[in-house]
């Protein structure tokens, strides 16, 4: 079994390249900081002056380095990784990048033997630390293989998405739906400061109760997000949910307006909400 590689020793990258250290085959990792890759070396795993170095013995090689514009110079800059990789190696990076330019690359180096796959993760440095991150891969069923018991060294959770770029797709969704919500939870903690409520506190209840009902996820079980009929199981289910954020929006608005906190993404929320969960009235937008 051939050594795996990591590219990456951040905040991201070294937890996760931990999960490693005992793959059955050996493990290389370069960083551009010597003192990130002291550790490796003390804990048994090659260390790479360049990731020319890594892709000369690995199978397997993971990038979690900043954007696109380092992705591009580890793959194929001076000393990169293409100079040595023989066909056959997997290339994955974790790196949030352009979908398009994951599809980009994995075109470009298919001819090569080279699978480019974007394999993005969620879940921040604490799901990092317990390796338990989720993953979503672009990658084809060959490709997807090959990565898959690797990932499961640090991944609690694999996704495959679909062919390269589906994997950065589908983070880039998973991601609008985590700073929407953050811009969300400010306007909520606006309101609850103006009524003098201890927001540290609230945010503890937000935690505990998002732990239980899953939170905005909770609502992500349908294949579709086309209207729901009144004849589909859903209906009732998602109807009551409809029913009840409407009136707690109403509500929230209501205080809002008592406390002169302007509250747009409740308002936005509340004209929005039945049609995104598709139980809006026939006919209406």
């Amino acid at each position: 079994m051939k050594p795996v590689g990591f590219v990456g020793l951040g905040r991201m990258g070294a937890p996760m390249a931990r999960r490693l250290l005992d793959w059955p085959g050996g493990l290389i990792v370069h960083d551009v900081r010597p003192e990130a890759l002291e550790p490796f070396r003390e804990a048994g795993a090659r260390t790479a002056d360049s990731p020319r170095e890594v892709a000369a013995s690995a199978g397997v090689i993971s990038l979690m380095v900043r954007d696109d514009a380092q992705v591009e110079e580890v793959l194929s800059g001076p000393a990169g990784i293409l100079e040595t990789a023989t066909p056959g190696t997997v290339v994955a990076i974790h790196s949030t990048i352009a979908a398009a330019t994951a599809t980009r690359l994995a075109e470009t180096y298919r001819p090569r033997g080279i699978e480019i796959v974007d394999a993005p993760v969620s879940g921040g440095a604490p799901g990092a630390a317990k390796g338990d991150l989720a993953v979503m891969v672009g990658a084809g069923e060959k490709a997807f293989e090959r990565c898959r018991d690797v990932f499961a060294h640090w991944a609690g959770h694999t996704m495959h998405a679909g062919p390269p770029g589906a994997g950065t797709r589908a983070k880039l969704a998973r991601n609008l739906l985590h700073f929407v919500s953050f811009a969300a939870a400010a306007e909520a903690q606006r309101l609850a400061e103006a009524a003098g409520l201890d927001l540290v506190e609230l945010g503890k209840v937000v935690r505990h109760s998002d732990a239980v009902t899953g939170g905005p996820g909770a609502i992500m079980v349908r294949g579709t997000t086309a209207r729901i009929t009144p004849d589909e199981g859903w209906y009732p289910i998602f109807s009551h949910v409809r029913d009840l954020g409407h009136k707690d929006l109403a509500l929230a608005i209501e205080l809002g307006a008592e406390l002169d906190v302007d509250t747009p993404l409740a308002r936005l929320a509340l004209d929005r909400l039945a049609a995104g969960l598709g139980v809006a009235p026939e006919g209406a937008a």
